[in-house]
């Protein structure tokens, strides 16, 4: 079998795609994209693409070594985030041809299902208890939510007591065993992410998320002193080095590798496997398209430290088409009881709408980041 061509699609509401054609007829999918910047992320897909041009798609550890080692500047979240689509789609067109699911290529299920959980509330979060309780009615037993609108490097406590009153309104709502996690979405600065740890204790949220950016993570163990809380982080990290680092430092209990940003399915498997020997649990981030959560389950499924896992069916940010818009199967997604069965078709186990990706992706959707100032004008993270 050989790698005879690729195509491209940039698509609303803010996600790109890649189809790899094999001389065999078959083909696989991946989910090559990174907010905001998805255009400068398909050009390094056309310049990895040019190595696996006529090549054999099974041999993926050879590849992904290839690619990943052959540049003298390596990782990062462009060059990863297009790595992780091209790795997906040569998994999917491996299983297609095994006719099994990737995790049985993986070494094989360890649960029947996965908890999930949904988003509630936007980037300025409002009426989150009513969100709460709707997706407690769906079956969901889980949400997720930003904590915060932007905080300065010190600010006023009239925002810390609104964070509280949310929460407190969403746990009054949906009782005491239902998992809250809280994501302070790296907008919040190391002083203020103390006090939001101290004062959201009580409520027993699930964990709280990205308590500080990426940039901070060597005052985790300071912020974890303020409150009994999992700590989550790892959507901004993208290869099993930069989570090295992160586990070796200690003090996080939850590990979020974005399946499409860290290296595809072969590096989050590894991110995994690595959490797993530091007691460290696995809760893939994935607020993207279909692709990425079908990739997202497949390791899921063999990984016996992933306890939840995120998707964005309905998410604030999919404002002109959503998930399962891109899908044909789009029974696989059925939420029960706030699990999803494994997926059980061959390769990543989904199918594509290509039709509808082709039409979506005319429209050169570019989708970028929000910019937020504080009060004073400075510019606050979004």
């Amino acid at each position: 079998m050989k790698i005879i061509g690729y195509e491209t699609y940039i698509v609303p509401p803010r996600w790109g795609f890649i189809k790899i054609i094999t001389d065999e007829g078959i083909v696989g999918w991946g989910e090559p994209c990174l907010e905001g910047r998805t255009h400068t992320v398909h050009t390094c897909v056309h310049e990895l693409m040019e190595y696996l041009i006529g090549k054999d798609p099974r041999n993926i550890e050879d590849h992904w070594n290839v690619l990943y080692r052959s540049s003298f500047y390596r990782g990062g979240p462009i060059m990863m985030s297009a790595l992780a689509g091209i790795d997906q789609a040569l998994w999917d067109i491996k299983g297609k041809a095994l006719n099994v699911p990737v995790y049985q290529l993986l070494g094989g299920q360890c649960r029947e299902r996965m908890r999930m959980y949904s988003w509630i509330g936007g980037d300025r979060p409002d009426d989150v208890a009513r969100m709460a309780k709707d997706r407690k009615e769906l079956g969901f037993t889980a949400i997720k939510m930003n904590a915060t609108e932007e905080l300065n490097f010190i600010d006023d406590y009239s925002k810390v007591d609104a964070v509280l009153a949310r929460v407190q309104a969403i746990r009054d709502t949906v009782g005491r065993d239902f998992g809250i996690g809280i994501d302070f979405h790296g907008r919040v600065h190391k002083a203020m992410a103390k006090v939001l740890m101290k004062e959201l204790a009580p409520f027993n949220p699930m964990f709280v998320e990205e308590p500080v950016l990426a940039e901070h993570l060597d005052a985790i163990h300071e912020i974890a002193q303020y409150g009994a809380i999992p700590i989550a982080t790892g959507e901004r990290l993208f290869s099993r080095w930069d989570f090295k680092s992160v586990l070796i430092r200690g003090g996080i209990d939850i590990l979020q590798p974005d399946v499409s940003h860290c290296g595809g399915i072969t590096e989050m498997k590894k991110i995994a496997n690595m959490a797993e020997a530091f007691d460290v649990a696995l809760a893939p981030h994935c607020p993207l398209g279909p692709i990425a959560l079908a990739s997202s389950l497949q390791v899921d499924s063999v990984c016996l430290n992933a306890i939840i896992q995120e998707q964005s069916i309905g998410i604030h940010y999919n404002e002109e088409n959503d998930v399962l818009d891109y899908m044909l199967n789009k029974e696989v997604y059925h939420f029960k009881n706030g699990y999803c069965e494994i997926l059980t078709e061959s390769g990543l186990g989904i199918q594509v709408n290509e039709e509808f990706m082709k039409a979506k992706s005319i429209l050169d959707s570019k989708w970028r980041n929000p910019i937020w100032r504080n009060e004073d004008g400075s510019f606050a993270e979004w």
